[in-house]
């Protein structure tokens, strides 16, 4: 088993940690769908650089080391008592070696004032849905979708039916 840690993002690696980022989400969609896909949010990407700037520059961003290598990033927000998982990814050659679980079980324990932590993820991403439910304890409490967008994003409507027609999960974990 790797050995990880969680290196808070340095600003030489800003740009790296987008790309891989941006593969990562990528390689899950192409997995799923091939290579002709219609979820991409901008330039054929799963996710924007807006979006992942955005998260970066409003929570914590950490580097996800295995073994001394850079093996996948993780964006929190925390606000009082509760936490938003903004993005965890793992590079594509990581997937299956236990370490984004060992990777969330460090952001659990270095926010442990957080009672509640919550995060979505696409219907149709299955590894991620597997992941959140059954290795990380989360929960799903909500369905997006284009009858039920997200009430706190009134944007949601429109990029659910252009991006993720099928829906969007919203996970939660109470910590105990």
């Amino acid at each position: 088993m790797a050995e990880v840690t969680l290196l808070p993002l340095k600003q030489e690696d800003r740009e790296q940690f987008i790309k891989d980022n941006q593969w990562a989400f990528k390689y899950g969609a192409t997995e799923e769908f091939g290579m002709i896909d219609d979820h991409y949010e901008e330039e054929e990407e799963i996710i924007s650089r807006k979006t992942i700037e955005r998260s970066i520059d409003e929570g914590d961003a950490y580097r996800i080391m295995a073994d001394g290598k850079k093996a996948g990033g993780v964006i929190v927000r925390v606000e009082g008592r509760r936490g938003d998982l903004e993005i965890l990814f793992t590079l594509p050659e990581c997937h299956s070696k236990g370490i984004g679980y060992k990777a969330w079980c460090q952001i659990e324990r270095m926010y442990p004032l957080v009672e509640v932590w919550e995060t979505v993820t696409p219907y149709f991403e299955k590894r991620n849905i597997h992941f959140y439910v059954n290795r990380c304890g989360f929960h799903i409490v909500e369905f997006f979708n284009s009858h039920h967008p997200d009430p706190d994003d009134p944007d949601m409507s429109e990029e659910l039916n252009d991006q993720f027609p099928a829906g969007m999960f919203r996970f939660e974990k109470r910590m105990k």
